[in-house]
């Protein structure tokens, strides 16, 4: 199951909402924007909100998940970013939603005026279902059912695809060589567009200054060109990254070209490549390639589950496919990629498999399943003689060959009594101050040593100067010898307040005698 707490950004959320993420995107200049969706089907953003590319309507950075409502009923289906940023949103029923940075038009909706909020791009777009985004640095491209793309934004060196180097404000279909091609996926390099067509081709467009185009030059080229170098090989995805390009063919081969200063073809040199140059791994089929247009990182996935990374990884040039313990391709970007973003939409399945303590927990006073029943205070908690058996020595020589189904418990409270068996389940306990010095009685009684040191710690949470003396005097009587000294230095430290509380006033002769002395000692009572 992916882990989106590997991404710094998340560390923001707590567990409780980390649980309820289904999809997430982490973009940004330094991986500190991300957009996610709950289980409940709510978008929440946060982050610095750069060129209000939140969606939230203003430019305000948000250290807490803020609801994108003006969102709200959307199902999200596919979502890349820019690097200004801007958003490129395809909802599942094949519309099209653009937010963010605009200086370049690369939002399409024919202006040059930053996003503050989605805003639904349906020029040239209104009868098509967009089922495919990607976004280059400030210019994007959509994929529709029948295999179109339209592109829109900056257009410095052709990325649009138009014929010329005009910005494009608005969606205009990319033709040319593609007018009567099916396209099956697209992708965005910094400046520069792909397409692979229904027949294995690759089609490509825009900056070419690194030869991240193929076509063995480094001519920019304003409209698409297929790569013939790539002839008789049939091409099912291809992946952009800031300069290079990774193709992956139906027989599970892996081609790359472009820059490589930091190793990110993977071929074993850091020397550009303007022709494709395939890499080697392992004998496996590759089955994902992964890259991003905001770094200089690679990685694929095997048949077998390998996952392989390459190029820039944390500051080092991995020159040649390295294998990690990963065991997706999203983990790679989270970890080592910089920023540390994500290359795709990330999708959280949900997790329904337990663990065997899980399990255990879920059963605890489960009358549907428990052979064993406690009366403690006239009321029943369930439990399983087995488990009370393996997990305490008490219940091992107590139940021994007992055939009997109810037990009754009168030397403790119910409350403490359940605490114990739950702890049984559990490895923990939650129990008021107040309760955890019976539960402390309860585990010196049973000698269950590590029950008692948790005690002690709840119990050293929940000191107060009310209940000081009480907790005091719990820890002398069951010879809690780091509790006492913990309740001593306590009240010592708050002594005023605690002489005057009604605990001191009722404390047991002995135990103050002691307590004065002790205090005596420390110098407590000294002007």
């Amino acid at each position: 199951m992916l882990d989106v707490g590997k991404w710094p950004i998340f560390s923001l959320c707590s567990e409780e909402e980390l649980q309820l993420i289904r999809q997430a995107c982490v973009f940004g200049s330094a991986g500190n924007e991300v957009l996610y969706t709950t289980v409940n089907d709510e978008i929440f953003v946060l982050g610095t909100n750069c060129s209000g590319c939140l969606g939230l309507g203003d430019v305000q950075s948000t250290i807490e998940p803020r609801r994108l409502d003006s969102l709200s009923g959307k199902k999200i289906a596919c979502l890349s970013y820019g690097s200004g940023p801007h958003i490129v949103l395809a909802t599942t029923e094949g519309e099209v939603f653009t937010w963010g940075h605009n200086a370049y038009s690369q939002l399409g909706n024919g202006t040059t005026n930053h996003g503050l909020v989605p805003c639904h791009i349906s020029t040239n777009l209104s009868n098509k279902q967009v089922t495919e985004v990607a976004c280059g640095s400030y210019h994007s491209l959509v994929l529709t059912s029948d295999g179109e793309v339209f592109a829109w934004g900056y257009n410095n060196s052709g990325q649009v695809g138009s014929g010329s180097t005009a910005n494009q404000p608005i969606p205009r279909r990319v033709t040319g060589c593609l007018q009567n091609k099916v396209v099956v996926n697209i992708a965005c390099g910094q400046m520069c567009s792909m397409a692979v067509v229904n027949t294995g081709e690759v089609y490509v467009w825009g900056y070419n200054g690194n030869g991240q185009l193929g076509l063995g030059s480094s001519g920019n080229q304003p409209t698409p060109c297929r790569i013939a170098a790539l002839q008789g090989i049939r091409v099912q995805r291809v992946a952009c990254g800031y300069a290079h390009t990774l193709v992956l063919t139906d027989e599970g081969q892996v081609y790359a070209w472009g820059a490589n200063s930091y190793g990110q073809l993977g071929i074993g040199n850091k020397s550009n490549q303007s022709y494709p140059a395939p890499i080697f791994m392992e004998k496996d089929r590759i089955i994902e390639i992964a890259a991003c247009h905001s770094a200089h990182t690679s990685a694929a996935k095997t048949q077998g589950g390998h996952v392989y990374m390459w190029g820039q990884c944390r500051g080092q040039s991995v020159i040649l496919p390295h294998l990690t313990h990963f065991s997706g391709t999203d983990d790679v970007f989270a970890c080592f990629a910089t920023p540390a973003v994500s290359w795709r939409l990330l999708s959280v399945e949900p997790d329904d498999h337990l663990t065997v303590a899980e399990s255990l927990k879920r059963e605890f006073d489960n009358p549907n399943t428990a052979d064993l029943k406690f009366l403690v205070d006239g009321k029943y908690i369930y439990a399983h003689k087995v488990l009370l058996k393996i997990r305490c020595e008490h219940f091992r020589s107590s139940l021994g060959d007992n055939e009997d189904d109810i037990v009754e418990m009168s030397e403790f409270s119910y409350p403490v009594y359940r605490a114990f068996l739950e702890y049984l389940y559990t490895d923990s306990i939650s129990l008021s101050p107040e309760e955890a010095v019976g539960l402390l009685d309860l585990a010196t009684f049973y000698r269950e040593n590590r029950l008692k040191k948790l005690c002690q710690q709840t119990i050293k949470q929940g000191i107060c100067e009310e209940n000081a003396i009480a907790l005091l005097s719990a820890a002398v009587k069951y010879d809690a010898q780091d509790l006492e000294e913990f309740c001593f230095r306590f009240c010592i430290n708050h002594l005023t307040v605690v002489t005057q509380t009604s605990g001191f006033a009722e404390m047991d002769h002995d135990l103050l005698k002691n307590f004065i002395s002790k205090a005596s000692r420390v110098g407590a009572f000294k002007n």
